[in-house]
């Protein structure tokens, strides 16, 4: 694939400020400030594993909570994502990854299928992890699938410490993002689905 499969999204609402540039062809670089330390972790670790360059600043009305910081900056970044894949021709559509951290593990499935869904099974027994609470990750996962226009299963096949189950789906969707952005030398340039478009 020859074009330029970057993008850039601002997106301005009373609630937050978020600026997003995202270059699928990267190397793992990230800028990421967010306002809540956790989040910017997750952040640069799905950059990261995903090689992904990624750049997001956020100015989010953290002084009532952390929702519409972490939803918008879901909803911004799938649009990034969506962008910089256009019409998804070349790539290699599904990805899966399972990927541990110590006693946690955590299961990744992505299809680039033009269908936004979401289901997600991971428990967590604390209410926080840092600044960030922990029903948030899975709006995060929730707008991030929506906005992107894709499927994503997100499985927590093990673990009991937070951070860790957090760190683990994070990484899991970066590998298996990884595969499916991916471009499939056999493709020949084509659009991956018996109906033509994604």
């Amino acid at each position: 694939m020859t074009t330029s499969r970057q993008a850039t999204v601002h997106r301005v609402t009373s609630e937050t400020d978020i600026a997003i540039a995202l270059n699928l062809d990267g190397t793992g670089k990230a800028r990421i400030e967010t306002g809540i330390g956790f989040f910017d972790h997750m952040l640069t670790a799905l950059a990261k594993h995903g090689l992904f360059d990624l750049d997001i600043t956020v100015k989010g009305d953290l002084h009532i909570d952390g929702h519409h910081t972490v939803e918008d900056t879901g909803i911004a970044l799938g649009q990034a994502m969506r962008q910089a894949l256009g019409d998804k021709r070349g790539v290699r559509r599904f990805g899966s990854a399972l990927v541990p951290l110590d006693e946690a593990l955590c299961e990744a499935v992505v299809d680039l299928s033009g269908r936004p869904f979401l289901t997600f099974n991971a428990t967590f027994d604390r209410d926080r992890i840092g600044e960030l609470d922990t029903e948030l990750v899975e709006e995060f996962f929730r707008a991030f699938a929506m906005s992107a226009l894709l499927t994503l299963h997100l499985n927590q096949r093990a673990g009991k410490n937070c951070h860790h189950i957090a760190e683990a789906a994070f990484k899991a969707l970066a590998r298996a993002l990884r595969m499916a952005v991916e471009p499939d030398p056999r493709a020949l340039g084509a659009i991956p689905s018996t109906k033509g478009v994604l």
